[in-house]
């Protein structure tokens, strides 16, 4: 009896190990939260548990925030950022400081934050993005969380912002830049993302073969829509493994160092 006891604590301890070495792959920023994700969110978490993907889910205002943390009640895979999007910068701001504080201890990080002109018709609606990307990276900073940026159209603007702010743990995410924005990312140390259309994007390519191997992370940014190989669909949790592949051809690694590599930036990015 005291033989099968042995051999069967010995056949867990080999299960944990085996489980505590699984490789982990991250989509470091896809809004999860969705409502286009809603009617198949229990597929969804099935998928990411097979696949072995965990994902930032990032969120655009105070409802979504709160749906944001609803979801990630409902799997331990779904990694809450909590924030207001450029896009809805007129949102309760005290609200979501408010979540922040209250939620501080469970939540992942704060995001999706950041600037974007495409959504600013004034000088008003500059300063207000302004003002709650600054108001919300404070937040970050006083409970030490990692930060999920948008940049379009305005990086050299969240450069000049962010010399006020730590960004060991901070991601432009779906970089979009120049060459020579991305080396002065790299000398900032932020981390950069780059999604599906890497794929097929030549020139997203090329920057991902300049970064800092160290900062790199992938993203699908769903439930965003590509086109060519992808057929215009919104961006699943699945597309995770092709952005990984081709991002292994870009780096002259096979697919598992990638894996490898990424979930390393992954966890150094999260804190974890």
């Amino acid at each position: 009896m005291s033989e099968k006891i042995s051999l069967r604590n010995r056949f867990i301890q080999t299960i944990l190990r085996i489980d505590q070495e699984m490789t982990w792959s991250f989509d470091s920023h896809i809004h999860l939260s969705d409502p286009q994700y809603v009617p198949d969110m229990d597929f969804i978490l099935q998928e990411m548990n097979s696949l072995k993907i965990k994902a930032c889910c990032v969120s655009m205002d105070v409802q979504n925030s709160q749906e944001t943390l609803e979801l990630a009640k409902k799997s331990e895979l779904v990694l809450p950022f909590i924030g207001i999007h450029p896009e809805c910068a007129n949102d309760e701001l005290e609200k979501v400081v408010t979540m922040i504080d209250e939620n501080h201890e469970t939540i992942t990080g704060v995001g999706e934050i950041g600037l974007d002109p495409t959504y600013t018709n004034n000088d008003e609606d500059t300063k207000r993005q302004t003002i709650v990307f600054e108001t919300l990276l404070s937040c970050a900073e006083k409970y030490n969380k990692p930060v999920s940026i948008h940049s379009r159209k305005s990086l050299d603007d969240v450069f000049q912002v962010m010399t006020s702010y730590d960004t060991k743990h901070a991601l432009l995410h779906w970089f979009d830049g120049s060459k020579k924005q991305l080396a002065k990312a790299m000398d900032m140390g932020f981390y950069v993302s780059f999604g599906p259309v890497m794929v097929y994007a030549n020139d997203k390519q090329v920057l991902l073969s300049k970064c800092d191997e160290s900062k790199i992370l992938v993203e699908t940014d769903g439930p965003v829509r590509f086109s060519r190989c992808f057929e215009m669909k919104s961006a699943d949790i699945g597309f995770i493994p092709s952005v990984i592949f081709c991002a292994s051809k870009v780096l002259g690694k096979s697919f598992d160092e990638t894996v490898s590599l990424l979930e390393k930036n992954s966890n150094a990015y999260l804190g974890i």
